[in-house]
């Protein structure tokens, strides 16, 4: 049978969830968690807003509120294909 190597510091935490969470194993929490998703924790973002990150998106936001430059979606879409099309000519064989 396959077998998945973690390292100890992920294999603690896995341990840890799976028993906060009632698997009996590792094994099981990791295969529940790959055929049914990771379940209510993909909601929650909340360890992405450290006290810097939420710094600076209260900058951006007062920068925009002050007037500053936004882009629509159209705009940021065209601004990344034509920075394809660059690389790609750049790269091409």
């Amino acid at each position: 049978m396959p077998s998945v190597q973690l390292n100890d510091e992920i294999f603690r935490v896995a341990q840890r969830k799976a028993a906060d969470k009632g698997y009996s194993s590792v094994d099981q929490y990791i295969a529940d968690i790959l055929v049914h998703g990771p379940g209510e924790e993909s909601d929650n973002f909340d360890h992405l807003f450290t006290p810097d990150r939420i710094k600076q998106l209260d900058q951006i936001s007062a920068e925009v509120k002050a007037g500053g430059k936004t882009y629509t979606t159209a705009e940021i879409e065209q601004y990344f294909e034509n920075k394809r099309k660059a690389w790609l000519t750049k790269h091409a064989s």
